[in-house]
This record gives C-alpha cells, sequence and structure tokens, in this order.
C-alpha cells in the first residue's frame, strides 16, 4: 500500500518521479523499529530509557531531514535494495515524513514518562509507536501516513 494519494506506477524503474521515494525503505525502517521497540519494553527502565533516547533521535532525523536521510535508508539503499526487483511504485517523501514526526511525538511521551517514573505511560506510549511500526513493517500500512493524508484533505476542505 502506498501513501500517495495517486500512487505513481513507472514502466521504467529508472525514471523516479523527482523527490519520490521507493516504498520499500520505509517499510524496512518500520521493521527495525518495531525489533528495537519490543527491546523498549522488555529491557529494564534505564535501558529502556536510553534505547527509546536513541530511537527518538532516529525519528527526529527522519522527520527533520526526510527519511531518505535515516541510517535505515542507506541501510535499505547499499544492502537491500540492490537485490531486490526494481520497484514500479514509488510515493511522496512528506507522508512517511510526517509518520517519523508522529514516531518522534510517542518516543517523547515515552521519555518524559520514563524520567517521571511513570513507567505504564512510557510503556503505553512505546505500545502506541509499536502498533504503527508493525502495520508499515509486516502489511506495508503506514498509519502516520494515512493521518497525513486525512490532514491533508480535512485542510482542502475548509
Amino acid at each position: 500500500m502506498t501513501t500517495t494519494a495517486t500512487p505513481r506506477v513507472t514502466p521504467d524503474a529508472d525514471r523516479r518521479p523527482a523527490g519520490a521515494i521507493d516504498p520499500r525503505g520505509p517499510q524496512l525502517a518500520a521493521a527495525l523499529t518495531a525489533v528495537v521497540l519490543v527491546a523498549v519494553l522488555l529491557l529494564p527502565t534505564p535501558y529502556a530509557a536510553a534505547l527509546l533516547a536513541v530511537q527518538a533521535v532516529l525519528f527526529a532525523v527522519g522527520a527533520v531531514r526526510g527519511v531518505q536521510a535515516t541510517p535505515h535508508a542507506w541501510l535499505f539503499r547499499t544492502l537491500v535494495r540492490p537485490r531486490l526487483a526494481p520497484t514500479t511504485e514509488w510515493e511522496a517523501p512528506e507522508p512517511p515524513r510526517f509518520a517519523q514526526a508522529v514516531g518522534l511525538a510517542f518516543a517523547l511521551v515515552g521519555l518524559v514518562a520514563f524520567a517521571a517514573g511513570a513507567t505504564v505511560v512510557a510503556q503505553v506510549a512505546v505500545g502506541f509507536a509499536l502498533v504503527a511500526a508493525l502495520l508499515n513493517a509486516v502489511f506495508a500500512f503506514c498509519l502516520g501516513c494515512e493521518v497525513y493524508l486525512l490532514v491533508r484533505r480535512f485542510i482542502a476542505t475548509v
């Protein structure tokens, strides 16, 4: 599932629209993020908070510089994508970037909750981020991307 309002299907995979990204890259990033978030839920609080802080930095890079600037994107471009068939579908980078910002918000809530001693609140925030990451990793359904599109449609009607 793509996150563009109208998916761009190209017969020639080398003709990537300007700025477009391969949707399989954010899907890999979501899988890696899910692994990290599961570890956050399983580790004792000090280690969980430290690991969540690292994940928050990764979310921040994706939200500020774009998903194509993250270490996950580098990993996808250099190790994974060369081994895959060329993509026939491209997506705009804005929806995944918004999704990274939403992930950052949940990570920050978790970090503040860990710092305040509210471990259950932190785990719930991490759990929400984990569900979103798993939806993208397993089903190629980017929840944050869909919210982005809904917000864009709502703004267009106002």
